[in-house]
C-alpha cells in the first residue's frame, strides 16, 4: 500500500476514485537504480564514444562522487569531443540524446512553448516530481508522458500508473530541464490558481461587445498588482525575450485567453489562460505602460522599458484594442541590438547596398522605403540613418510612434489629436535647421507636399509607403495628387522590401533538384529567365531552431533609381507596365530574382520566398 505520506504527496484531485493499491508494491530490485558516474562512462567507453586514458583518469579522480549533480551535467563539464564522426563536442544535450539511445527510450526536448503546463502540473505535485527528478511532458486521453534523466529509476510508475489509470510512457530529456522547468511550470500553476482564488472567477467570459462597454465603469475582479498577476507577466516577458518574439498577443476569448508569440514571423500560440487572469495580466502591463487601466472602450499606446534575464534593456510598445470579448493586447518587442546592425546583416547584396549608398549619400532629395506592415521598413530607416548621423550632421525624425530610441537623432512624437500631424511636424521641423529629415509615414497629399517641400530646399528626406513594389510607389504619389513634374525633381529613389525566414545553419540539408523542386524554381522566377542552382537546402529541425528548420530573418530588397530614363515617365499618366519594364532595364531587380539568389546561395528556401514577395 501506499504510505500515509506518499499519497499526501501525490495530492491527487478529490473526484479521483482510488483504486486498491496493493498491486502498486514494488521490491527494491523492481524499482531499479539510479544512473552512477562510472556506469555511464563505461557505457560511454564501450560504445566509442571517448578516449579510454582520459576517461580512466576521470573516473579514478571521481570515484567518491555522490551527490546531487547528475553524473552527465559532471560528464559534459569535461567537454570530451567524441571519437565518433563527426567528432563533435559531448556537451549535455548530445549526452542526453546518447543516453536515450543507450536505455532504449525516446528522446524529448522540453520547449515550454509546446507544454500545456496547467494538464501537465495536475497529474502530480511539485514535492512528487522533485522527489522522482520527473516531470509531466504531455497529457493525453489515455496516456500521459513523463520526462525522467533516470532510465533505471521506476518506482513511480508502478504507483502513478493505477492512479491516473493511464498509460505511462516515460522519455528521457536533459536533467538541467527538468530541474528548471520543475520549479517553473509548477510556479506557474501555482500562480494561476493562486490569482484565480482571489478573484470571482464567476462569469469571467465577455459574451459580446455591449458587455464589454460595461466594462470601462468597474475594475477588474483581479488585482492586477497581485505578486501572482505580476509573477505570471514577468514569466511571460522572460520566454518571449528566450524565444527571440518579435510580437507577443494576449487574446480574449469567450471562455479563456490565449497567448500568442510571433517567432520568425510566424506566430506560436503559447498558453491558454483562464479570462479572469488574462484580464488582469493586461490590466498590470497597462500600469506598467502608463496607460488608463479603467478605459477600456477605446485603443491606447504605451511603452514599457525592461530587461532580459541576461541584464540587456529592451523595449516594448504596447497597443489595446477592443474587442468582442475584452481587450486584446499587443506588445511589440525592439531588439536594441537592430541598431548596430550594418546592411549585410539586414539582407543587403553587394550590389543593392551599393545602389542604396548611391541614393542615401545625395545632399537633397527624397527617397521611399516600401513594403507591408512588419516588412523591416522600420530597421533599414534606422541602420540608414545610425550610419548618415555624423556629428557634422542635424538628424530629426517624425514617428507615429516612436520605436526604438536612438541618442544620435532628434525623435519627435505624432500627436494628430492635438493637431500635430507629419505635415506640421514637418513644418516644424523646417525650422530647426535640418539636415536630414525622416517621416514615418507619407499617408496624404498634405503629408506628401510637405516632404517634396522639405526635398526643395536642399534636405534628404526618407520615409515609407504602402505599396507591394517599387515601381508602385510612383504611381501611388501620383493618385495622391503630388504633381508629376515634383517627382521628377525632388524622387530620388524606391526600395521595396520583404523580410524572409532563413534556414537554420546548424541543420540545413543539401540535395540535388528533384521534379517539384524545378516547378517550384520555375514559378518563382518567371517571366525571368535565371539559372538553376546545383544543390538546394531544406529545413530539418534542431534544438537551436527550435525543430523548425528556420532561425532568423533577413531582406530581400527591390531598388529603383530615378534614372534619366525613368524620370521621363513619370507624367500625369504615366503606364506603371511601362515604367517596371525600364526600371527592370536600368538595373532593377525584382523581389522574387533577389529572393531566388538567396535560394541559390542556399539561406532559405523557395517556398519561403513564394509567401512573401508579390509575383511579377
Amino acid at each position: 500500500m501506499i504510505t500515509q505520506r506518499e499519497s499526501a504527496i501525490l495530492r491527487l484531485p478529490s473526484h479521483w476514485n482510488r483504486p486498491n493499491m496493493a498491486h502498486a508494491n514494488a521490491s527494491a530490485a523492481d524499482k531499479g537504480h539510479r544512473l552512477a558516474l562510472s556506469e555511464i562512462v563505461d557505457a560511454l567507453m564501450a560504445d566509442g564514444l571517448v578516449p579510454p586514458d582520459e576517461a580512466a583518469k576521470f573516473k579514478q579522480e571521481r570515484r567518491y562522487f555522490k551527490g546531487d549533480i547528475h553524473p552527465l551535467v559532471v560528464i559534459a563539464e569535461q567537454r570530451w569531443k567524441s571519437l565518433q564522426p563527426p567528432h563533435r563536442v559531448l556537451d549535455l544535450e548530445t549526452l542526453t540524446t546518447w543516453l536515450a539511445g543507450w536505455a532504449g527510450l525516446d528522446y524529448f526536448h522540453i520547449d515550454p512553448l509546446k507544454i500545456n503546463f496547467t494538464a501537465v502540473t495536475d497529474v502530480m505535485s511539485n514535492a512528487y516530481a522533485t522527489r522522482f527528478r520527473i516531470l509531466p511532458v504531455e497529457v493525453k486521453p489515455h496516456e500521459v508522458v513523463v520526462a525522467t534523466a533516470e532510465p533505471f529509476d521506476r518506482g513511480w510508475e508502478a504507483e502513478l500508473k493505477p492512479i491516473l489509470r493511464k498509460e505511462i510512457r516515460r522519455v528521457i530529456a536533459n536533467p538541467v530541464d527538468i530541474a528548471r522547468y520543475q520549479v517553473e511550470f509548477y510556479n506557474l500553476a501555482k500562480s494561476v490558481k493562486g490569482a484565480l482564488g482571489r478573484g470571482d472567477v464567476g462569469g469571467t467570459g465577455v459574451s459580446n461587445f455591449e458587455q464589454l462597454v460595461e466594462l470601462g465603469k468597474g475594475k477588474s475582479s483581479l488585482d492586477a498588482n497581485d505578486q501572482h498577476v505580476v509573477m505570471i507577466v514577468d514569466w511571460l516577458w522572460q520566454y518571449a525575450f528566450e524565444q527571440r518574439a518579435s510580437d507577443i498577443h494576449i487574446e480574449p476569448r469567450r471562455d479563456l485567453g490565449i497567448v500568442r508569440f510571433r517567432i520568425d514571423g510566424v506566430l506560436h500560440q503559447v498558453y491558454q489562460i483562464p479570462m479572469a487572469v488574462l484580464n488582469a495580466m493586461t490590466s498590470r502591463i497597462k500600469i506598467l505602460g502608463r496607460m488608463d487601466v479603467v478605459e477600456k472602450r477605446r485603443p491606447q499606446d504605451g511603452r514599457i522599458k525592461t530587461r532580459t534575464p541576461d541584464g540587456q534593456e529592451v523595449e516594448l510598445r504596447l497597443s489595446t484594442l477592443p474587442t468582442a470579448f475584452g481587450e486584446k493586447l499587443v506588445m511589440r518587442i525592439f531588439d536594441p541590438e537592430v541598431l548596430v546592425r550594418d546592411f549585410t546583416d539586414l539582407g543587403f547584396g553587394d550590389d543593392d547596398r551599393a545602389r542604396w549608398l548611391q541614393m542615401t549619400g545625395q545632399p537633397n532629395g527624397i527617397i521611399l522605403v516600401t513594403g507591408p506592415t512588419g516588412s523591416g521598413k522600420t530597421t533599414t530607416l534606422y541602420t540608414t540613418l545610425k550610419q548618415l548621423a555624423t556629428p557634422e550632421v542635424n538628424v530629426c525624425t517624425l514617428e507615429d510612434p516612436i520605436e526604438m530610441i536612438e541618442p544620435s537623432f532628434n525623435q519627435v512624437q505624432i500627436h494628430a489629436d492635438i493637431g500635430m500631424g507629419f505635415a506640421e511636424g514637418i513644418r516644424s521641423l523646417m525650422r530647426q535647421d535640418p539636415d536630414i529629415i525622416m517621416v514615418g509615414e507619407i499617408r496624404d497629399l498634405e503629408t506628401a507636399d510637405m516632404a517634396i517641400q522639405a526635398a526643395l530646399t536642399g534636405h534628404l528626406v526618407l520615409s515609407t509607403l504602402h505599396t507591394n513594389d517599387a515601381p508602385s510607389a510612383i504611381t501611388r504619389l501620383l493618385d495622391l495628387g503630388v504633381p508629376s513634374y515634383l517627382l521628377q525633381s525632388t524622387l530620388l529613389g524606391v526600395m521595396a522590401q520583404r523580410l524572409v525566414r532563413t534556414l537554420c545553419p546548424k541543420c540545413k540539408k543539401a540535395g540535388g533538384l528533384r521534379e517539384e523542386d524545378e516547378e517550384a524554381w520555375n514559378l518563382l522566377v518567371s517571366p525571368w529567365k535565371t539559372n538553376k542552382p546545383a544543390t538546394l537546402y531544406h529545413p530539418v529541425g534542431c534544438l537551436d531552431c527550435r525543430m523548425t528548420g528556420y532561425q532568423g530573418r533577413l531582406g530581400l530588397y527591390e531598388i529603383l533609381m530615378m534614372t534619366p530614363d525613368i524620370k521621363r515617365l513619370v507624367t500625369d499618366t504615366t503606364d506603371l507596365a511601362k515604367l517596371k519594364e525600364t526600371a527592370l532595364r536600368e538595373g532593377m531587380r525584382p523581389l522574387r530574382i533577389a529572393g531566388a539568389k538567396k535560394v541559390g546561395a542556399g539561406l532559405t528556401t523557395i517556398e519561403e520566398i513564394l509567401k512573401v514577395a508579390p509575383p511579377a
